[in-house]
């Protein structure tokens, strides 16, 4: 699960050379960034590995509606980071869960953890538009993926294809992500104290953003390195349309004003023990879930 608690800039710097990044570059960045990441997000709070947290609480009630019953069902988690949320699927009679992502350091500490906890999850270190290959062309009943997954990608249409390709017909992607009006508002001082307004881009269309900053979502130290990260806008619309150009047949999109933790300073408590804004403020979307099936 990822986000950043303030938005990025705008815009790519040139590398040491002068020239722009490439994509591939940006990648490698944000895998750097995510292996930087991962000693100060295992000893975090927020993750609260100490058994302070535990994997249901990073889900809402209507996933688990959604997703239906998981027994004997073979389920893949892509862009899982520490496995936090893929241990659920196991503990909820998954026939065989995978873990995937594309940090070394992220894939280890998920391995360590699941061992300690006696979890049977397999954790696969790829990239995941490398995921059939990588899992051996092995297909799954139910493909999982979001909560602050899809700002890392550049393609959502060679992704999608991906995802459809790692099902297995009848099967069932399911996505439950960050809002994009979410990661559009941002904190603004007013008269009244701090104000949400859109302080950034909802829609992409001017290029991957760049965040440079040795602090993340979490609590804990700054990073030590590798602080650079680079991030894609995609809109809603974008999202759903590259679902079904992969062949899969949309059955539900959902939107909430619902989050698994306090991203703004004005949330309050929700009854399900995740966070909403105030009664003062406007209901707005900030997380979205679509589930999809492959015929």
């Amino acid at each position: 699960m990822t986000t950043e608690q303030s938005g990025p800039t705008q815009g790519t710097p040139s590398t040491a050379g002068g020239a722009p990044p490439t994509v591939a570059e940006m990648v490698l960045a944000n895998r750097a960034n995510w292996d930087a990441r991962t000693p100060v997000h295992v000893a975090s709070e927020f993750y609260g590995l100490d058994g302070s947290r535990t994997a249901e609480d990073w889900f809402a009630p209507f996933e688990w509606a959604d997703l239906g019953d998981l027994a004997g069902r073979d389920v893949l988690h892509l862009q899982c980071h520490l496995g936090t949320e893929t241990a659920a699927f196991a503990a909820r009679g998954a026939a065989h869960t995978v873990g995937l992502d594309f940090s070394a350091a992220s894939v280890a500490e998920a391995r360590r953890l699941a061992q300690r906890a006696g979890r049977d999850v397999e954790f696969i270190e790829a990239d995941v538009h490398d995921a059939l290959r990588a899992l051996g062309g092995r297909r799954f009943d139910v493909v999982y993926t979001g909560k602050g997954a899809l700002c890392y990608l550049p393609d959502l249409t060679a992704w999608a294809e991906t995802v459809g390709s790692l099902l297995r017909p009848g099967g069932t992607f399911y996505l439950v992500e960050f809002h994009p009006l979410l990661n559009a508002l941002g904190p603004t001082p007013g008269p009244d104290g701090q104000q949400l307004l859109l302080r950034h881009d909802y829609l992409a269309g001017r290029g991957p953003l760049r965040s440079d900053t040795p602090h993340t979502y979490t609590d804990g130290p700054p990073l030590e390195a590798a602080t650079t990260s680079y991030e894609w806008r995609h809109g809603l619309g974008e999202v759903v349309s590259a679902v079904v150009a992969a062949g899969l047949r949309v059955e539900l999109v959902r939107e909430t004003e619902l989050l698994p933790w306090k991203r703004f300073e004005a949330m309050v408590p929700a009854e399900n023990g995740w966070w909403r804004l105030p009664d003062s403020e406007p209901i707005v979307p900030l997380l979205f879930a679509v589930r999809a099936v492959k015929p």
